[in-house]
């Protein structure tokens, strides 16, 4: 990924960046005129390339996100087959360059024949400057994170089933030293989760509820932060039958909230952030075979509660919904979900934002918007009133798990909020957990979207 070197190797690759403020010794690159008619320029990023390397040249800024942009075009310049890079400059300015590198450097090629043809030589990426070794560990355990949940959103189910998903969450956690239980069908069904046996029905494949626990030895919150992500695996609408182009054909990615809270999970534990957080994964694809769960359904959930299917489709609350109601045994300080959960979260913000709500204290959605808006996975807070309940009213049954066409993405939120009965936070991550056509950075396909957020949030978490 990204290691600190002592000396600079002038045979690489390089990349220069110009401070904002202070002088830039332009003598030790003999590129002297060069560099000042750059910085005259109003250009941002400039190169000179000769037979044996390329030399990138970029003006500092402020906005991390500019610098990560930066790193993202440095990309597309240098050819697949370089494997020397070295960035020579200090503070977060480069770190945030060589983070939008490393980000866009992610390819998922594992179903190519010609995949050594495509890859991108360069794995690692030195830096040189005064950047703390321990922010560089921290990025690197952190994007770690992020490419596994790329690669996990880019599985196709017939590879990544639910217990796939599973047997992917105890391999990480023998790696960075957390503890993982995996529920399979029989012991699902002993817990009552109606709401994910009822979504499972249609499948030839058994559901699975995964467990996972970090805890440090004096972790600053007495009682956990519990995250929840969305595990369907392939989303096919089930009867409620979605059409193929343009919906059901990337439904791949309807497990990235997942992919996002076991990406965070692993990520904090690499990081031994001092936080006790668990995640849970209730798991499983949305077909149509079998004894399909079928519109018009009474499905008794974990907690008690009735819910009339009206939608099929809407599957993601109804295993959520039970993952929920199961963490309230935990008396969690704070519940926070992801999930791919509602196509009404595009209209509000497309693939720019997320969408968030929630019952939990007003600081504790500021720091999580503050912290997507630092790592650039902005949050759009979305208003959480209980007049939005009304719209869920059942005539038959307690609840029914859609609330018509208005504020979907809200109702949505508050179906789930029912069976929380702890401070709760909805993070809706339909827009940007997956890319159509490839997008700076975030490239295409999954994103893993959402984990850089969480893991700033918890790293700066306060009671």
């Amino acid at each position: 990924m990204i290691k600190k070197v002592n000396s600079i190797d002038k045979q690489s690759n390089l990349i220069y960046i110009l401070p904002i403020n202070g002088a830039f010794d332009a003598s030790s690159t003999h590129y002297e005129t060069f560099i000042s008619s750059f910085k005259e320029s109003k250009k941002e990023l400039d190169f000179i390339k000769s037979e044996s390397q390329s030399i990138f040249f970029v003006k500092e800024k402020e906005d991390l996100e500019e610098m990560r942009l930066a790193g993202y075009e440095i990309r597309k310049q240098l050819d697949k087959k370089e494997n020397k890079l070295t960035i020579v400059g200090n503070n977060d300015s480069t770190l945030a360059l060589a983070e939008g590198f490393m980000l866009a450097n992610y390819q998922f090629l594992k179903y190519f024949k010609d995949k050594e043809e495509k890859e991108y030589a360069l794995a690692e990426v030195s830096l040189y400057g005064e950047v703390s070794l321990d922010s560089i560990d921290k990025l690197n355990n952190t994007l770690k994170a992020v490419y596994w949940a790329r690669n996990m959103v880019n599985e196709p189910v017939c590879y990544l089933t639910a217990d796939e998903l599973s047997k992917q969450a105890e391999k990480l956690g023998k790696e960075a030293g957390f503890n993982v239980k995996v529920l399979h069908k029989d012991e699902i069904e002993k817990l009552g989760m109606g709401g994910l046996l009822a979504v499972n029905k249609g499948s030839i494949d058994p559901p699975t509820f995964t467990i996972m626990e970090y805890k440090p030895e004096n972790p600053i919150n007495e009682k956990p932060i519990v995250l929840v992500g969305k595990g369907i695996v392939f989303d096919t609408g089930g009867l409620s039958l979605k059409p193929t182009l343009g919906s059901m054909d990337s439904m791949k990615s309807d497990m990235g909230g997942a992919a996002c809270m076991m990406g965070t999970l692993y990520a904090t534990a690499l990081n031994k952030l001092n936080v006790h957080v668990i995640a849970l994964v209730p798991a499983t694809d949305n077909r149509p075979g079998q004894k399909a769960y079928t519109p018009g359904d009474i499905i008794k959930m974990h907690d008690g509660t009735t819910v009339e299917v009206l939608n099929t489709d809407a599957e993601g609350r109804m295993i959520l919904a039970d993952a929920i109601s199961y963490a309230n045994q935990y008396q969690p300080e704070l519940i926070i979900d992801a999930a791919t959960l509602t196509g009404a979260a595009l209209i509000v913000a497309g693939d720019k934002a997320a969408c968030v709500m929630g019952n939990a204290d007003q600081k504790v959605i500021d720091q999580l918007v503050k912290s997507g808006a630092k790592v650039h996975e902005r949050l759009v807070q979305l208003p959480f009133w209980d007049d939005f309940k009304e719209q869920l009213k059942s005539t038959v049954a307690d609840m029914k798990n859609v609330g018509g066409r208005n504020a979907g993405t809200i109702t949505a939120g508050k179906f789930l909020e029912h069976f929380a009965k702890h401070p709760y936070v909805h993070i809706d991550i339909a827009g940007p957990a997956f890319m159509e056509s490839a997008q700076n950075y975030k490239g295409i396909g999954g994103t893993g979207t959402g984990i850089r957020t969480l893991v700033d949030f918890l790293a700066n978490y306060e009671k």
